[in-house]
């Protein structure tokens, strides 16, 4: 059988030609295991081959050896385990033979596959020679080898766990890659692949990190390759470091000063690839110190007790105000992309994860910043002061931020109706959900919301429903925090004289035409169902009205139209939302006697329309059904 061409056929942009080619791939393995894998590595070495399949060829091998699914994985590992041994060797020697192909793909194809084969042998104490013969490669290859050759032995350290090479060979495979990075190694990919090779590796060099030597000597390499004019090795540095952090913390204390300096130079002046893992350096020491303050909590004497250095509570003098500047670093419509990812935000983040790492005392350092930037007519300072404030809320003590708060409150409620600038608004609306969120309920002794400003804080609210999606996804989160502050207040609520106008005001908010924007129409459901669900016994006649409206909207979307995939995405989704608002319903009107007497009569109707949702071939409608028939039952 001529495999090229089966695999160029296999990459058709003819449908039949591709099928069959599939088909022909697929009796090949059936009928001949070792001759299927072994053309298929020989594809892969063969240097007179075309890139296409040679790729091809090594991915089909790769898939040969792993599965996602657990079950499917054991089976290929039993079945490579049991391949005759002449067939193994001769796979391997190709794979090796492939590192130093002057073909990237090939080599790089080769390397994943290499280190799939290890994960199944090595544990078996199979291919012990496979370490000894990478490391030989290292040191005598031309640059193109060696660089495929560190990449295999990075996804080596990815395959295998820590305890299956011995520390012999994990001090090799260490040599090898820090000679790979250090500034005298000539060639970039070389340097570039030793760097992420480290990044693997980490996870096995315990002992080298207990030895001061080896460990001062492995985080100068890593700092140093920090400092390279190359920005993919800078980037793979910083990675290492934000690694290092989580796995030796207790480490750190001898290099934190350098790292300090390290990491505000490039947050200030470095491509954002790398100023974003700089800053995930601190995000990922606040993580480490939250986790190691909550697991003591208020109970350890005396401070030696506690594995925590506070390096956090050390760096928030200098931290805080670099952190703060990455803030106006925002791009002009983050707003409107939910997958948004960049320096602003990775700041403010980092910032809340600092606030709860230190608590009050991020406080003072943080307010000037807010004080000056709010009220300037740039939108940007305007949003990062309002980001800012947003950030702190969780950490510090109410006692510490109420005041704050109650300045503020005004001054935001009136930029979230007029602030002329989205994003800012955007902001805005988030920080006031934050505020009500950990500053609002009844565990909170001094109440932020009274008689007096309770009536306008709905009104904004609700007002900023009808603003841009973004904008009014965030407002529907400030009121799903606002009616969940009032879950146990009593037979009566503040909210109670909103109670309709805000159930309207969500409705309207779901038969948006831009719902499915900014995720609106799900944040208007949740929030339906939270006020919903924190209401009083004096709002029930109201929640018994709401009944038929939703029972009507789920009817409209059961009765069977045809309708094409994207509609039938967006209809499923609709429907499990009213479900899992009905569920609630259910739930609050049901809670007592009066109420549930009143609701049975419709009960016969909502069983047939959640029965009629099952023939909706989705799995998550399925299940907001099914918990919300357990309501009804």
């Amino acid at each position: 059988m001529e495999v090229t061409q089966v695999l160029l056929n296999a990459q058709s942009i003819d449908g039949t030609v591709r099928k069959n080619a599939e088909e022909s791939l697929k009796q090949f393995q059936e009928q001949n295991l070792p001759g299927f894998l072994l053309s298929l590595s020989g594809e892969l070495a063969n240097e007179e081959k075309p890139v296409e399949t040679r790729k091809l060829a090594g991915l089909i091998l790769k898939n040969a050896l792993d599965a996602k699914e657990e079950h499917r994985k054991f089976e290929l590992v039993q079945r490579w385990l049991s391949l005759d041994g002449n067939a193994k060797s001769q796979i391997k020697a190709g794979l090796l033979k492939t590192l130093s192909s002057p073909v990237s793909d090939a080599r790089s194809t080769a390397s994943q596959v290499i280190a799939k084969v290890a994960g199944i042998e090595l544990p078996h104490k199979q291919w012990p020679e496979l370490v000894g013969s990478l490391l030989s490669n290292v040191h005598q290859l031309p640059a193109h080898a060696k660089q495929a050759t560190l990449e295999t032995l990075g996804y080596l350290c990815e395959e295998v766990s820590p305890d299956v090479i011995d520390q012999d060979q994990v001090n090799k495979i260490l040599t090898a890659v820090v000679q790979g990075m250090s500034a005298s190694e000539g060639n970039t990919d070389v340097r570039l692949a030793a760097t992420r090779a480290l990044y693997n590796a980490l996870g096995f060099a315990q002992a080298n990190f207990s030895n001061d030597m080896e460990r001062d000597y492995l985080m100068r390499v890593v700092c140093e390759a920090t400092l390279s004019p190359e920005v993919r090795i800078r980037q793979a540095a910083f990675e290492c470091l934000v690694s290092i952090s989580s796995t030796y913390y207790e480490k750190l204390a001898p290099y934190i000063q350098d790292i300090f300096n390290i990491t505000a130079k490039a947050v200030r002046e470095d491509e954002e690839p790398v100023a974003l893992q700089a800053i995930e350096f601190w995000s990922s020491i606040c993580d480490e110190e939250i986790d190691i303050l909550e697991e003591y909590g208020g109970d350890f004497t005396g401070d030696s007790d506690i594995p925590c250095f506070y390096f956090i509570k050390q760096a928030i003098p200098a931290l805080v105000p670099m952190l703060l500047e990455t803030l106006l670093k925002q791009e002009e419509d983050q707003d409107q992309d939910e997958g948004a990812w960049n320096i602003a935000m990775a700041g403010g983040t980092c910032l809340g994860l600092v606030a709860r790492t230190v608590g009050d005392d991020i406080v003072p350092l943080v307010v000037p910043f807010i004080e000056e930037n709010v009220t300037k007519p740039d939108w940007r300072q305007r949003e990062a002061a309002t980001y800012a404030f947003g950030s702190i809320l969780e950490g510090p003590s109410p006692a510490k931020l109420i005041p704050l708060v109650n300045v503020a409150l005004n001054f935001m409620l009136s930029a979230l109706t007029k602030d002329p600038n989205s994003h800012v608004k955007d902001t805005t609306a988030w920080t006031l959900g934050r505020i009500f969120e950990f500053l609002h309920g009844s565990a909170v002794d001094s109440p932020i919301i009274t008689q007096a400003n309770c009536q306008q804080i709905v009104a904004v609210l609700l007002q900023s429903m009808k603003d841009t999606p973004n904008v009014a996804e965030k407002a529907c989160g400030a009121l799903y925090f606002l009616a969940q502050g009032y879950e146990e207040v009593g037979p009566s609520s503040p909210l109670t004289p909103f109670f309709q106008e805000i159930v309207q005001s969500l409705l309207t908010v779901t038969h948006r035409e831009d719902a499915r924007e900014s995720r609106l129409r799900t944040a208007a459901y949740e929030t339906l169902n939270e006020v919903v669900r924190c209401s009083t016994d004096e709002t029930a006649p109201l929640v018994l009205q709401l009944v038929p409206v939703i029972i009507m909207e789920l009817h409209n979307t059961v009765e069977g139209q045809k309708l094409s995939s994207d509609e039938r995405e967006k209809q499923s989704e609709l429907q499990g939302l009213l479900c899992g608002c009905l569920q609630v319903i259910i739930q609050k009107l049901g809670s007592s006697e009066s109420t549930k007497y009143l609701f049975l009569q419709y009960a016969d109707q909502i069983m047939g329309l959640f029965l009629s949702v099952f023939a909706c071939r989705s799995a998550t409608v399925h299940e907001e059904a099914m918990l919300a028939i357990g309501a009804l039952a």
